[in-house]
């Protein structure tokens, strides 16, 4: 049998499978909008009743967010990503029939039943990231922390470009939208039985990583892997004020990434009259940007810390000056009349927003114990979460009152305030764990 060489990389097989289920996981939850009119005509839904359908998600995955990263931490980020990917994969198939359960189980609403099995979804869902993080805080470096959060969070961008051609590639190949939520959800089976073959909790024990390597990110990382066990109370989270800001900051993330995903369709039909022939792929051109940019924005990040070995050149400024463009190309948009300047500006603000991606999961490393970022990583995206239920919100607020032009005004606004915020990170000052 051949031996492990010398120099094994093992980690970068770890990177890419983690990117490879939180894409899965992305399609999976993205699917539903695809299947809508047919769900709606089924059940007779009008469109109030379709939003809440769509919406039920958000509720559970906010709570699966902060639950996900508890139970990291308590558990170890293997058995809890292990139980998350299979049973969000069963509710991805119970998917196919929610209706019928709700008309069986609640007294004939096929909408509670839709209720019931996307909370749960989303609750099973929610622990992705965070888990994400944890693991990477284990199997990179300091100085590779940032490239292998691109990789991973590059997932998010891919998700966005890949749901719309998978999903309704699927719905055009069966022409049964519940035959697309089976197919989902056994791949989705398919990926954990894999992840469970690759993954282990941390290199020290999988017999593919050579000594070489373990070495290598034992000495590589600021506070080693003997410090995993060292943890703090939860309620620290909101007593660091690195930890509260670069959640806020993360909220603006989310909050560019929800506003594209729900107003820009219905932004470019309005405006610019486009159908859906024209929009399947004119909608993909906002994300094509970002998906270099994430990656992109992990490798400067890297050579920033090692060029400068300052944690607030790395993550404060770096940050600043992202979301400082960020909002310059939202605040022109109302100014452009041409749909072609019109996508090339939501391309780049989106661009540049994803490039800061890295920093606020890597900022949750620096700042944490080993046996608190779990959860800490949970907290945060559970406070940025709320952009899930803002934005669409409020995008329908303000273009109803004031026009589409005020999303975008708002939007770069938030931008700002987040630049302001990531200004006043302090990541040089880990939370000590007590004695």
């Amino acid at each position: 049998m051949r031996s492990v060489t010398h120099t094994s990389h093992y980690r970068y097989r770890i990177f890419i499978l983690l990117f490879t289920i939180a894409l899965i996981n992305y399609v999976d939850r993205g699917a539903l909008s695809f299947a809508a009119n047919d769900i709606a005509a089924e059940y007779h839904f009008d469109k109030v009743q379709l939003g809440s359908v769509l919406s039920y998600f958000g509720i559970g995955y906010l709570v699966g967010s902060v639950c996900g990263g508890l139970l990291a931490d308590r558990f170890g980020t293997r058995r809890v990503w292990l139980y998350a990917g299979v049973l969000w994969s069963l509710f991805e198939i119970a998917s196919a029939w929610a209706g019928n359960i709700g008309i069986m189980f609640f007294s004939g609403s096929a909408l509670m039943g839709f209720a019931v099995i996307r909370v749960l979804f989303g609750l099973t869902e929610g622990p992705a990231y965070a888990l994400m993080n944890k693991a990477i805080s284990l199997w990179a470096s300091d100085h590779e922390r940032g490239v292998a959060l691109g990789i991973g969070l590059v997932s998010t961008q891919v998700g966005a470009m890949l749901t719309a051609p998978i999903a309704v590639g699927l719905l055009l190949l069966t022409h049964d939208w519940r035959l697309m939520f089976l197919i989902l959800g056994v791949l989705s089976l398919i990926s954990m039985a894999v992840f469970a073959r690759m993954y282990s909790d941390t290199p020290q024990r999988h017999p593919r990583v050579s000594p070489h390597e373990r070495a290598l990110l034992r000495n590589g990382q600021r506070h080693s892997e003997e410090d995993a066990g060292a943890s703090v109370p939860w309620w620290y989270f909101f007593r660091n004020r690195t930890l509260v800001f670069n959640a806020l900051g993360y909220f603006t993330f989310l909050y560019i990434t929800f506003t594209l995903a729900t107003w820009m369709p219905k932004y470019l039909q309005d405006n610019f009259h486009y159908n859906l022939h024209a929009l399947w792929y004119v909608a993909m051109i906002p994300w094509s940007g970002a998906c270099i940019t994430v990656i992109l924005g992990g490798k400067i990040s890297d050579w920033l810390l090692k060029r400068f070995n300052n944690y607030r050149v790395a993550r404060n400024l770096f940050a600043a000056i992202c979301l400082l463009l960020t909002a310059c190309c939202f605040i022109l948009i109302p100014w452009v009349h041409s749909a072609f300047y019109v996508v090339l500006l939501m391309m780049l603000g989106n661009a540049v927003n994803a490039t800061v991606n890295n920093v606020y999961w890597s900022v949750v490393i620096d700042v944490s114990p080993k046996g608190s970022v779990g959860t800490f990583s949970g907290m945060t995206l559970g406070v940025a979460d709320l952009a899930s239920i803002l934005s669409p919100f409020l995008g329908g607020v303000l273009s109803q009152s004031y026009g589409y032009s005020a999303i975008f005004v708002v939007t770069a606004f938030i931008a700002l305030c987040s630049m302001c915020a990531m200004l006043l990170l302090q990541p040089e000052k880990r939370i000590l764990a007590p004695a």
